[in-house]
C-alpha cells in the first residue's frame, strides 16, 4: 500500500521507517517548501499545484502535522480515504472548538475565557486571577503564540506580542506534573492505550518524556483512558491521538490540548513498548490489528534540540537508542531524540542525567517522583 502523508518532517520520516517492514511505500506532500523527511518520495507543493499527482500515487492519506488548510484535507477526503478525518484536524486547529469539545464530553480543563481585544484580555486576567496564560486560538505550538501575564497591566503588551485577533486565556494550574496519554483507534473501533508519560517542558518545548511513571495510580490511568476514548469515539477517529494533561496535587487531571497525530511524547514507544506509536498508527489506518502497547521497561525520551552533541558519547550510554532526523543544526530546532531504557527507574534517571550532560544547552532533568 502506498500511504500518502501530508507534511514531510521528522514525524513522517519515522512513520515511513515503521512502515517499510510492513511493506508500505510512502509519498509525502510538502506544503511548506521546506521538507526534511529525507525518505520516500516527496512532492514539494507550496502553491497547491500538484495535488492530482499526489493523489494518483497513493491509496490512502494521513498527516504528520495538523496545521494544514482544512479545505485541502476535505478536498482530498472527497477522493481518497483520510485518517484521521477532517473533523479532527478542524477541532485541533482551533482552541475554542477544542475546549468546547472537552466541555461537551465532560473532560475537565483549566478555567478559561475567550477574548478579542487587549481590554478583554485585561478583564479576563483580573477575573481569573494572575498569573494567566494567553494563547492564540489558531496556529500556536511549541510555545509559539503564547504569553504569560503576571499582572493584568501586561495585557496590551501580551496582546501585541501574540498578534492574533482572538485569544484564549487560561487560569494558571498549580500542577504536580505535565502528563500525556496516547491511544490508538482502529477502523473497527478497537482502542488501545499506552502507559501515561510524564513530560518536562522548558520554554514551551518538550525536553523529556518518561514512561511508565513509577508512582502513577491505576485509577488516574483509567481516568485518562476514559477521557481519550470519549474523544476518539466522538470524532470517529482512526489512528494515534495524543492528549496532554496537567495532574494536580489532588491527583485530578485537567486537559490542556490534543494532537491528532503521532506525538513527540510518544517517541519513547519506539524502543520502550511492544509496538511503537508509529507502527500502530499505520496498522490503524490500514485496518490491520492493533499491536500491544505494554511498556517493555522504564524508558525516557530525550529531545536533541539546537545542537547534536557528541554522538559517540551518546551511543556509549547503556541501552541508548539514537534517532536522528537528518536536519542541520539551528537554535531551537528538533534534530533528533535519544531513547534510554533501563531495568529500574533509578538506573534510568542516572542515564538521563548523563545524557543531558552530553547535549549542549540541555536543561537538567527533574521529574515529579524523584
Amino acid at each position: 500500500m502506498n500511504i500518502g502523508v501530508l507534511g514531510a518532517g521528522q514525524l513522517g520520516r519515522m512513520l515511513a521507517l515503521a512502515g517499510y517492514p510492513l511493506g508500505n511505500r510512502f509519498t509525502f506532500l510538502d506544503t511548506t517548501g521546506n521538507p526534511s523527511a529525507g525518505i520516500g518520495e516527496v512532492i514539494v507543493d507550496p502553491n497547491n499545484q500538484h495535488l492530482d499527482e499526489f493523489l494518483a500515487k497513493v491509496d490512502l492519506v494521513t498527516y504528520e502535522f495538523e496545521h494544514l488548510p482544512v479545505e485541502l484535507v476535505r478536498e482530498i477526503e472527497a477522493q481518497k480515504p483520510v485518517y484521521p478525518g477532517s473533523r479532527a484536524i478542524a477541532v485541533c486547529q482551533n482552541r475554542v472548538e477544542e475546549k468546547a469539545l472537552f466541555d461537551r464530553l465532560g473532560i475537565p480543563t483549566p478555567a478559561y475565557r475567550v477574548v478579542e481585544s487587549a481590554e478583554q484580555l485585561e478583564a479576563a486576567a483580573r477575573e481569573l486571577g494572575c498569573p494567566v496564560v494567553a494563547k492564540s486560538v489558531t496556529e500556536g505550538y511549541d510555545g509559539k503564540g503564547q504569553a504569560v501575564l503576571k499582572q493584568p497591566e501586561q495585557a496590551l503588551e501580551s496582546w501585541n506580542s501574540i498578534g492574533h485577533s482572538q485569544l484564549i486565556v487560561e487560569a494558571f494550574v498549580d500542577f504536580v506534573r505535565e502528563v500525556s496519554i496516547i491511544a490508538v483507534r482502529g477502523r473497527d473501533g478497537q482502542v488501545v492505550f499506552y502507559p501515561m508519560a510524564e513530560n518536562v517542558h522548558v520554554d514551551g518545548i518538550l525536553r523529556y518524556s518518561l514512561a511508565p511513571m513509577p508512582d502513577l495510580d491505576a485509577a488516574v490511568q483509567q481516568t485518562a483512558d476514559g477521557y481519550i476514548r470519549a474523544l476518539l469515539d466522538e470524532l470517529d477517529y482512526v489512528g494515534v491521538l495524543a492528549l496532554e494533561l496537567f495532574q494536580t496535587r489532588e491527583g485530578d487531571l485537567l486537559a490542556n490540548e490534543m494532537a491528532p497525530r503521532v506525538h513527540n511524547s510518544g517517541h519513547w514507544t519506539m524502543d520502550g513498548a511492544v509496538t511503537s506509536q508509529f507502527e500502530n498508527h499505520l496498522r490503524a489506518i490500514q485496518g490491520l490489528p492493533l499491536g500491544e502497547t505494554t511498556a517493555l521497561a522504564p524508558t525516557c525520551m530525550v529531545n536533541v534540540i539546537g545542537r547534536e552533541g557528541d554522538i559517540t558519547a551518546l551511543l556509549a550510554l547503556p541501552q541508548a537508542h539514537l534517532h536522528r532526523y537528518d536536519k542541520s543544526e539551528r537554535p531551537g530546532r528538533k534534530l533528533g531524540h535519544v531513547n534510554l531504557v533501563a531495568a529500574t527507574h533509578d538506573e534510568l534517571l542516572a542515564s538521563v542525567k548523563s545524557c543531558a550532560e552530553l547535549l549542549p544547552g540541555s536543561p537538567a532533568p527533574t521529574f515529579s517522583f524523584e
